[in-house]
């Protein structure tokens, strides 16, 4: 029975290999439009990846609860959920930035043979992650609330924007997404808002009151709100909001 709830996180950590494999498998696609121009995209298979990520964020919420039913939290647990993490809410997450990087440049001239030092940023964001995990490791205040944004929320929200990227039909968003500025600025956001020890909020309470349910209930009406208008756009906006109210309602 004690191993139950390790073996949620080795799905978690099966899951997250999996994203990885659905970055890698297909590179960089061309093909000629009717007017016979070269457009480069990264493979819609990549949307894979997200659902993966999507998956391991589900299991890693629930591996946390069997253990408390279970009595069976344990040093080990807490350090393999830490290590399972890292591969799917860093490493798979870096895998999709350094894919959009590749396609950013790949619509410039002779942008496929750009130097891989370009690309080479996104994986500033599982190390970022690597060293907020760490920190979290070893830290006794972070029961009831985080310094720093947990990397969980930071892989779910990078696995939204292939979704975004193949589901919206606005032009202006989709040009965004193919911005290499954007995406080292998304690089520099994220892995500050992880070493940070900004206060983030848990869902993790001494007493539940509707003063301290307030935030995720205002998060949970922007998400859907935002879902019903925007479709896959719910996700950084509910992410933004997860931010905000944080700072706002900190302790």
């Amino acid at each position: 029975m004690k191993q139950i709830p390790n073996i949620f996180t080795l799905l978690n950590l099966f899951f997250g290999c999996m994203a990885i494999i659905a970055t890698t498998q297909n590179g960089l696609i061309m093909y000629m439009d009717f007017n016979g121009q070269q457009i480069i995209e990264i493979p819609e298979q990549i949307c894979m990846a997200s659902i993966f990520i999507a998956i391991a964020a589900v299991i890693d919420f629930f591996d946390g609860f069997v253990a408390r039913l279970l009595k069976a939290s344990s040093d080990m647990g807490k350090q393999l959920d830490s290590l399972a993490d890292i591969v799917s809410f860093g490493v798979a997450p870096g895998m999709i930035v350094y894919q959009f990087l590749r396609l950013s440049f790949a619509q410039q001239p002779n942008g496929l043979d750009i130097n891989m030092l370009w690309l080479l940023p996104a994986f500033i964001i599982p190390c970022a992650g690597a060293y907020r995990l760490a920190r979290f490791n070893i830290d006794t205040e972070q029961s009831y609330g985080f310094k720093g944004v947990p990397i969980p929320a930071i892989g779910i929200l990078i696995a939204a924007f292939p979704l975004v990227y193949w589901f919206s039909n606005n032009e202006n968003i989709v040009n965004t997404l193919r911005n290499k500025w954007f995406w080292y600025g998304v690089i520099v956001v994220v892995s500050y808002l992880m070493v940070s020890t900004l206060p983030m909020m848990a869902l993790k309470f001494k007493g539940v009151t509707v003063q301290k349910l307030m935030p995720f209930i205002i998060i949970a009406i922007l998400s859907i709100t935002a879902a019903i208008f925007f479709g896959w756009l719910a996700v950084p906006i509910g992410f933004i909001a997860y931010v905000v109210l944080s700072l706002i309602y900190k302790k």
